[in-house]
């Protein structure tokens, strides 16, 4: 997977890696996940701050080895 079109990691970034509950190789094609405007139509782990902001800390989706596919498919999905 680590040469394919779905899949990148930046070892060198200072956040990296940004989720510590992902096993395997973190994805980080990824950074910062194109469904995040979706809302609550996502499908990921997220929660809603008091002040209104989504909080998608806990979610590793875009992260993880089937994330690829996942969010083509929401994104196809939802044009």
């Amino acid at each position: 997977m680590k040469n394919c079109h779905s899949f990148f990691a930046n070892k060198e970034c200072e956040f990296y890696p940004c989720h510590e509950n992902i096993t395997g190789d973190l994805n980080c094609l990824f950074c910062y996940c194109p469904l995040y405007s979706m809302g609550d139509k996502c499908g990921g782990n997220f929660t809603m701050l008091s002040n209104g902001i989504k909080d998608c800390s806990g979610c590793t989706i875009p992260h993880s080895e089937k994330g690829y596919d996942y969010i083509m498919k929401k994104l196809q999905d939802n044009r």
